[in-house]
């Protein structure tokens, strides 16, 4: 049941996040494609029970999900002022960007089993996701608790490409933002 209400959680932040971050006809072609195959091999995946088909799922999600947070990120940087709706922007793209990385996470765990732990990660067990998930959003925010860490040298470097992008996101993106905020000062 958990793995079921997950899948269609996903599926509708995909669908969703196709129809909510389009800027152009093509770009939303290209995340609505992503998202509906990503959808498919999904649920084909949770059919079939193949770890192999779940992969290409994941493949698409976080392809879909890079790609949503790129219109989100092009958006939130606009010039023009700073509206309630760019600062929800902004933190729906920190959001995404954890995402981003949780399916990372999960296909270098599916292709080299044991690159993160303590343990192997068992991908046919409910909640091993939602623990990539987490340990996506501590290493983003650099918070990093160490109940879950990489073990092979490919999973400690993508984990420092994720602690670079969140200290880089929160120091350039709300820089930015802060920046084109308009002062209230009385002169």
């Amino acid at each position: 049941m958990p793995r079921l209400s997950l899948g269609i959680l996903f599926s509708t932040v995909l669908l969703v996040g196709a129809f909510a971050t389009r800027q152009t006809r093509r770009g939303f072609i290209l995340k609505l494609c992503l998202a509906l195959l990503g959808v498919g091999l999904q649920w084909a995946a949770l059919g079939a029970g193949s770890i192999a088909i779940l992969k290409l799922a994941g493949i698409s999600y976080a392809a879909s999900l890079a790609v949503s947070f790129s219109g989100v990120l092009r958006y939130i940087l606009m010039r023009g002022p700073i509206t309630a709706d760019k600062l929800h922007g902004a933190l729906a793209g920190y959001i995404m960007l954890a995402f981003v990385w949780s399916f990372i996470f999960a296909l270098v765990e599916i292709s080299a089993a044991g690159s993160f732990g303590p343990g192997q990660l068992d991908f046919a067990q409910p909640g091993t996701f939602f623990k990539l998930i987490y340990f996506s959003l501590t290493t983003l925010t650099t918070t990093g608790y160490g109940d879950v860490i990489p073990l092979t040298n490919h999973a400690r470097s993508l984990v420092m490409v994720e602690e670079f992008s969140g200290v880089f996101y929160v120091g350039v993106v709300i820089a930015r933002l802060a920046g084109l905020y308009p002062s209230n000062q009385v002169r």
